[in-house]
């Protein structure tokens, strides 16, 4: 008579086929509804964009560090280089031209640079550091390369990698399917260096907005304010545009 109160117990514990199968019609539905009313797209763009923020806080960490150890920036000769600035003069097609035809760098009020420009495009780049991924002469170090492992055979002592980057971040960058990273620090006593990307969605879209609303940093000169925040820029194909989004789209930047 126990066994039987037992099993009878345990059958008013359970759940029938039938009402399993309820719950699970009902979970099933519940799925359907909740997935129609998400936007695909949005979170696949969400989620790059969310990439493209962390190699952001990756590079500009990097640059502190550097910064921090060496003491001046990747994109400095050396200590004694007074110009901590990292602007661009124009851009075309050609590309980002962080230097000016002379070799030397430009006002501080300039634009961001790109991380993933390539080629010089015939500018002068004697002055060392200039570019960010290849160097097109014996005597430009790319700021990449001393972040990372570095090419002594460009310069025995100005082209040492401090090994701050890993070299296949680096490789990952200059693939042409990464979204591009901008560079910017105004050269003023004390200002911050800060990276941005062009966000595709939504969400970073407002939050992006939202920052430009409030103003940016002081340290942000003008021309640059103008061109992360409402896309205005001297001359040339305008960037955003080349990834298929409008022109005015706010840019994203760390910190």
């Amino acid at each position: 008579m126990f066994k039987g109160n037992m099993r009878k117990f345990s059958s008013q514990l359970g759940f029938t086929m039938i009402e399993l199968l309820i719950v699970i019609t009902i979970l099933g539905i519940l799925a359907v509804a909740v997935l129609s009313a998400i936007n695909p797209i949005e979170q696949i763009n969400r989620g790059r964009d969310t990439g493209s923020q962390s190699d952001a806080e990756q590079l500009l960490s990097a640059i502190d560090r550097y910064n921090a150890f060496q003491g001046y920036y990747p994109w400095q000769e050396d200590a004694n280089d007074l110009d901590t600035g990292l602007v661009a003069s124009s851009y075309d097609e050609n590309g980002w031209t962080p230097l000016a035809t002379d070799g030397t760098l430009p006002n501080n009020d300039g634009l961001p640079v790109p991380v993933t420009f390539v080629e010089a495009g015939g500018v002068d780049m004697s002055y060392p550091a200039a570019v960010w991924i290849e160097g097109t002469d014996t005597y430009s170090c790319p700021i990449m390369a001393r972040l990372s492992g570095g090419d002594e055979s460009i310069h025995p002592t100005g082209c040492r990698g401090a090994q701050e980057l890993k070299d296949s971040f680096v490789t990952r960058l200059h693939n042409p399917s990464t979204r591009d990273l901008y560079v910017y620090n105004s050269g003023v006593s004390g200002a911050s260096t800060y990276v941005c990307f062009i966000p595709q969605s939504g969400a970073f879209e407002v939050a992006a907005f939202d920052r430009c609303a409030e103003g940016l940093p002081e340290d942000v000169g003008d021309i640059a304010e103008a061109f992360i925040c409402a896309g205005e820029y001297p001359a040339g194909t305008n960037p955003r545009t080349s990834v298929g989004l409008a022109s005015d789209v706010p840019m994203s930047c760390l910190p």
